[in-house]
């Protein structure tokens, strides 16, 4: 244990769904917790602001938003300790946090570690995405949680994924005006989608929501085209449309707000950083962290919970963080080995239960190949860096066999998100130049710091 830092049973990085259920777990035990977040106020992504959200806002983005004020209460009547604002950059495998705080940089540390970081919106990499005026639909989504802040001018949502859907229904019901909605979700998509539809009926609820959601956008006469493909967003110096393919026939939509959107991946910087084993993902497209049934790397002590596990929605991320807080106050022997298997059995049930129809969705809204590995060469790939895809292209002609290299060769992934926002997109173009597998070709190795830091607040350890 590093000597003069704060030491408890549980310390947590991420404050949403399964970071503050971890939480509120682990304390009705009777362990000691603190729950640090980068945001001051709990509630992730999903429940953003939760606790200052007025009333009209809850209206809007609806009930599954709304349910996490509960979460917030029970999570400051639990007895933990929050540090709001506090951005982690490093986390070791002896379980030392060390993470900045209002200008300062600062260490805690646990006996154990859940790691709830959540999850990110998947890169779309377009022609023309990096323009002004140009954005992820879920970004625009936290704007709107944040702050209440929608487009006053017609915009335009193209991808797929159910966040696309969701987001277009609070839009209108905001009074936003939609000008298209530009689905890359086709017939071939429900056919291939059709033999997970028996697991999709068991979770009849969130699938009736989808059915609710695509009624509401018609109603409003949304202009609306589907099994799209082969996106580009033209503009001199900012957007002002967006190009596609429908029915073999090339389109046009005039737009100068565009909100795009592939759905999301888990956010594995921290599990990278610990040299957690990790492999790919074929159905979700993406990377996730291998763990034991309650998300524990190896027998480390450190757990991983939510949706940096992979993808599972907030109702199963939620579950996933008890389960994590029950295995480690088993850890702590802070119960009974009988109660510990009662409850982990009847945990396991529910992430069950709000899991089956993941399936269906991951068929049904996976992403096209086109819009994740560009086909144009001059679409840029990491944008901290300007490095275009046909610069990584070049890369593998004369060598390259992984993201690693490509920092030597270019300084891909080498800028302030070291590499979160480019990671995938440079594993799938190597393995598809190379022809081989994402999981033989590897992602970047992620050092600290995980988050941009001054030499000052480095020299600042309180």
């Amino acid at each position: 244990m590093a000597t003069g830092v704060e030491l408890f049973d549980l310390v947590v990085i991420g404050a949403g769904p399964a970071g503050l259920s971890a939480a509120i777990e682990a304390r009705s035990f009777g362990l000691s917790v603190a729950v640090l977040d980068e945001q001051r106020r709990v509630g992730g992504q999903i429940y953003r602001a939760i606790e200052e959200s007025s009333s009209r806002r809850r209206q809007v983005l609806g009930p599954d938003y709304a349910a996490g004020a509960k979460l917030a209460q029970d999570f400051a009547a639990c007895g933990a300790v929050h540090l709001g604002g506090a951005a982690v950059w490093n986390v070791d495998k002896g379980k030392t946090v060390s993470y900045l705080l209002d200008g300062g940089s600062r260490k805690i540390q646990g006996r154990s570690l859940v790691l709830a970081s959540g999850a990110m919106e998947r890169p779309f990499p377009v022609p023309g995405w990096t323009l002004p005026g140009v954005m992820g639909a879920g970004a625009a989504q936290i704007l709107y949680k944040s702050s209440g802040a929608i487009p006053t001018e017609p915009v335009v949502l193209a991808g797929c994924g159910p966040l696309l859907l969701l987001l277009a229904q609070q839009y209108l019901d905001a009074g936003v005006k939609i000008k298209a909605l530009i689905h890359t979700t086709g017939t071939g998509d429900y056919l291939r989608a059709a033999p997970h539809v028996l697991g999709a009926l068991r979770g009849w609820k969130d699938l009736s929501k989808g059915s609710r959601m695509l009624k509401k956008i018609r109603s409003h006469g949304v202009q609306t085209f589907t099994g799209a493909s082969a996106f580009a967003i033209e503009g001199a110096e900012k957007a002002e449309s967006i190009t596609f393919t429908h029915n073999g026939q090339r389109k046009r939509v005039e737009a100068s707000l565009v909100l795009l959107h592939q759905g999301v991946v888990p956010n594995t910087q921290l599990s990278w950083s610990l040299r957690a084993e990790h492999r790919w993902d074929e159905q979700q497209l993406c990377w996730v962290p291998v763990t034991d049934a309650c998300g524990q790397i190896e027998e480390t002590g450190i757990y991983i919970a939510g949706d940096s596990r992979g993808i599972v929605g907030a109702k199963a991320s939620a579950c996933q963080g008890r389960l994590a807080g029950l295995a480690i106050a088993n850890q702590l022997n802070a119960l009974l080995p009988e109660t510990f298997r009662g409850r982990e059995q009847a945990i396991q049930d529910e992430i069950s239960a709000h899991t089956q129809i993941r399936p269906f969705l991951d068929t049904l809204y996976r992403p096209q190949d086109m819009h994740r590995i560009p086909v144009n060469d001059e679409v840029t790939v990491c944008r901290c860096e300007e490095v275009k895809a046909g610069q990584i292209k070049k890369y593998v002609e004369v060598g390259c066999l992984g993201p690693n290299q490509t920092k030597a060769f270019g300084r891909c992934g080498m800028g302030p998100c070291q590499g979160r926002l480019c990671g995938l997109t440079v594993t799938e173009i190597i393995a598809s130049e190379r022809k081989v597998s994402p999981q033989e070709v590897g992602y970047y190795r992620i050092r600290p710091p995980i988050k941009p830091i001054t030499l000052g607040e480095l020299a600042s350890f309180e």
